[in-house]
Order: C-alpha cells, then structure tokens, then sequence
C-alpha cells in the first residue's frame, strides 16, 4: 500500500497531519499512517486533501527556526529585505547578513535552503494529488476541479522556484542555460518523490511544464463547471493569475497581457478606505489569499507578525517596519498610499536607527491607537499593514487585481502599446481614486519608469520588491540616513546586477549531497 506523503488536511477548522513516515531528505512534515487509498477514497475526502496544501502555505516550519512561516516569510525575508524599498533600521547585526544578500551562494545556509524545501514540499503533495484523484468515488465534476487545483498549486511552486533559483531570463540564452549547481532546478512531476538522482534542467524546460499545467488546469476548471467558496481556494482566475507572472518573468509579454486581463475579470479595485484598513482581510481585489482567522494563527511567527505595525511582537515593537525614504519621496502628496508611511516632517530622528522624538511618537500612538506604548515609532514607518485579530493574525494576499494591472501594462509597453499601459495605469491609479489627480502621459523609457514606480508604491511589503529588480536587471541601492536615505549604515549597501551568481540562489547542498546527478 502506497503511503500519501506531506499532505495536510482540513476539517472545518481543525487542521491534521496525514503525511508517512520516511528517511527521504524532500520529507518535511511529522508523520503518520494515512495511505493514498484513505484519502483518495472519495472527493470529499480529496478536497480536505487539497485544502491542506493551503494550511502548508501558512504552517511554520521549526527546523529552519522560529522566523519560518510558510507564504509569509517568502514575501517578507526573501521578497522584501533583499530589496531596495524595504528598511528595517537598527536590527540586530546578523540580519545584515540576509538583508543584504550575503546567503546567495551560502549552499548550506537555511536561507539558501529554505525556498527549494518548501516550494518541492508542495510539489511533491500536488504531484501525489495528481497522480491518484482521477481514482476517487464522486462527481466527474469535483474530481476536474480538485485535479485543476492541483495542478495550480504546482504551476505556482515552480513559479517562484524559477525566480530565486535560476538566472533572469535575459541571462538564460532564451531559457536554455543550465550551470550545474548554479543555474536550473529539478523538474520533479511524478509521485514518487524518492527518486533522487535527477539532473537541473533549465529555466525554459521548467517554464513549459508551467504552461502545460496551467493549461490543463484552466481546462479542467472550465469543465467542471465549479466554482471556489472561499479566499484561499484556487480556481480559474488564480490559475490565470499565476500565468500572468511565469509570463511577465518569461519576458512572454502577449501572455502575460492576456492571463493578466482575465484573471482579474470579477476583481474589482478595492476602495480607499479597504486600502487603509490593514491588508489583514480579504476584500474585492484579492484573487487569491492565505487564511488569516484568530482559529488558526501562528501567533509570533506569522507574516503579520513579523510586518503589521501593531503587532505585540518584540521585533515589531523593537524595529519597526519602514519604506525607504528613497521611494517615499517620490510618490505624490496626492496619493493615498502616501498616509500609509509616517512623513517625520522636521521631527530631530535618531539618524542611527530612525526613532522619532517622544513627542512625534505620542502623536502617531493617538492616532493609530491598537499601538501599545512599548512600540517604537521611527521615521518613514509603514502603517500599511495591521493585525487583524490576535497577536500576529491576518489573512495574506497572493495575487490583487492591481498586480494584474500592473502586469497588463508593463507587457502592453513592451509590446508597443503605449496607449494600452497608459490607460491602464489611469484605471489602476486615477480612476480607482488611488490619486484623482494622476493622468498618464508618459512615454518610451519614462513610462517604462512609470510603471516600474507604481509597481514598487502598490506591491510594496507583498513580497515583490526583491525579485522585480532582479528580472528588471536594476540594480539595488540603499542609501544611509547621512546620505539622505533611510538605512542603518550596515545596510546601505549598492549590489550590482551580477553581485553573487547574477542574483541567483545556488542549489542547496543538502539536494546535491543526496543527488547523485549533481
């Protein structure tokens, strides 16, 4: 009998692990004895299968340590302390070492680890779900949709696989570079996930099963007939929403315009006051999110734990979360995204660490009041995120209809459609009230600059920071409050665009190790 290995399934509200036991290094769950024919017996049983891949996504994984929390510490750690935009001033010294992107080629360092074990952990549970749904009694229709989903979960993965692990793809020869250990990833697509001796394969290859998959799953969706219940299921508009983003990293702009323009048909732009209101619950715009209920919280170790700017946490109280003053300065004093940062005005901060002056601090505290008094205040705070429930509690957002936009307008430039991104950008910013007095006008580079701008201003903190100056071949710089920036002086460092293997995570020894291919 086949064991179901690494899935998570849900009950209502009562999570539980169905995973086997194994010595297989790709293990990463506690284990049980729960078999393949157990939860593949009927589609009942299957969609509370499914549904833990969704648990896994927001589940901490303590043999990385405490700060490793699923979706959440992909977006934060990896998507936004790399990047430009991001400060978070006076931490502790041995965070400089990630900030600044010192773990790149560290083959034996969590941080270079961490995305590969978590990202094949899905992949291989969507791999078995693949492999045995079309055996479960039930509907033709729920059996479609749960395949579908599946399929999704692993076109995702790979996804953001291919982001971290292999190099831009204008440095890829069109997709077909692959250097071993420095460049490619393990195309793994069968059950059995014990099968350990296989080759990198390159970007392009891993691109393809991205398609097929989505491909296969839009269709799978589209004869079902079925639609989702809830903010964290996949249906057809995520599917299109991942497509959107292979694309537009693929350089693969007339895609990435299409899948961006279907996946947010029914997603209409979220109101001023929602956009205000914390970013800690689903509303109009949220294609696809992560649960975020005071049921099922990861208390200190959530992603909200570690980026809402009113959570009882001892890094949030300590070192508050910061845009960089670079980026702030630059966005309209008509934009409401501008209230969510703390202008210090001509408060005297501490230049080493960006604390405001006691009596700036009680003027922010009164009019955020969830802060408690043991929080910090410094210049340039985010106030974009807030706790939505206990401690660290909030749902996450993946994909907003206003990535889409984005996505929409940067691949209509790039295919000569200046008007087309143009009008997009006016939806995004202008007509959304966003900023009433914005009107595109903007060409050739400029515009180009434009959209990379709104990008940087409407994703900020959503973990996107990082790996859109990667595949804009940009390179990063951070400069130190001296220099008129809003970085400690450990961090205020420049990385050009081929600092550390072009920007690219090494393979992780512990793959190389027990893989005889490599």
């Amino acid at each position: 009998m086949k064991n179901l290995r690494n899935i998570v399934s849900i009950v209502a509200v009562s999570f539980s692990l169905l995973t086997a036991c194994s010595d297989d290094y790709l293990d990463t769950m506690p284990t049980s004895s729960t078999s393949t024919e157990t939860i593949f017996k009927d589609t009942d049983a299957a969609k509370m299968a499914i549904n833990g891949m969704a648990r896994l996504m927001v589940s901490q994984y303590g043999g990385f340590g405490q700060v490793f929390c699923g979706e959440g510490t992909i977006k934060f750690l990896f998507g936004e302390y790399l990047g430009e935009n991001f400060s978070r001033p006076a931490l502790a010294s041995g965070w400089y070492t990630v900030m600044n992107g010192t773990m790149l080629d560290n083959n034996t360092s969590s941080y270079n680890r961490y995305p590969w074990f978590y990202y094949y952990m899905i992949i291989g549970n969507a791999n078995t779900f693949i492999a045995n749904i079309d055996k479960a009694e039930g509907s033709e229709a729920d059996r479609k949709f749960l395949k579908a989903q599946a399929l999704s979960y692993r076109a995702y993965c790979y996804t953001q696989l291919v982001q971290f692990y292999c190099h831009r793809w204008v440095d890829s020869n069109g997709g077909s570079s692959v250097t071993n250990l420095q460049d490619g990833l393990i195309l793994r697509t069968e059950e059995n996930m014990e099968q350990k001796d296989i080759a990198l394969v390159s970007s392009g290859e891993i691109y393809k099963q991205i398609y097929s998959d989505l491909d296969q799953a839009i269709s799978l969706f589209s004869e079902s007939g079925l639609t989702r219940d809830n903010v964290w299921e996949i249906d057809s508009n995520v599917a299109y929403a991942i497509y959107a983003r292979a694309a537009i990293t693929k350089q693969d702009y007339p895609t990435a315009a299409s899948m961006a323009a279907k996946a947010r048909e029914g997603y209409k732009l979220m109101s001023n006051d929602e956009y205000t209101s914390g970013f800690s619950s689903e509303n109009s715009e949220w294609i696809w999110g992560s649960y975020g209920g005071d049921d099922q919280t990861l208390y200190y170790y959530g992603f909200h734990s570690y980026m809402a700017y009113d959570a009882n946490t001892s890094i949030i109280r300590s070192y508050p979360v910061c845009i960089s003053k670079t980026l702030y300065d630059k966005i309209p004093a008509t934009d409401i995204r501008k209230e969510m940062f703390l202008d210090p005005g001509d408060d005297q901060f501490n230049k080493l660490n960006g604390v405001v002056s006691s009596d700036l601090a009680t003027v922010v505290k009164k009019q955020h009041s969830t802060m408690l008094a043991s929080h910090q205040v410094a210049a340039y705070m985010s106030f974009k995120f807030s706790i939505g429930g206990s401690i660290g509690v909030g749902y996450i957002p993946h994909f907003r209809s206003s990535e889409m936009y984005l996505i929409e307008a940067e691949a209509k430039y790039f295919s000569k459609d200046e008007d087309g991104a143009r009008t997009l950008l006016n939806g995004l910013i202008r007509d959304s009230k966003r900023d009433e007095a914005y009107n595109a006008t903007a060409t050739g580079e400029n515009l180009l600059k434009e959209i990379k701008f709104y990008r940087a201003v409407e994703l900020w903190g959503e973990g996107f920071d990082w790996l859109d100056k990667k595949r804009y071949n940009d390179p990063i710089t951070r400069l130190s409050y001296a220099d008129g920036g809003s970085f400690g002086s450990a961090a205020a460092v420049d990385r050009p665009i081929d600092y550390k293997n072009g920007w690219t995570y090494v393979t992780p020894l512990i793959e190389s190790e027990n893989n005889d291919e490599l």
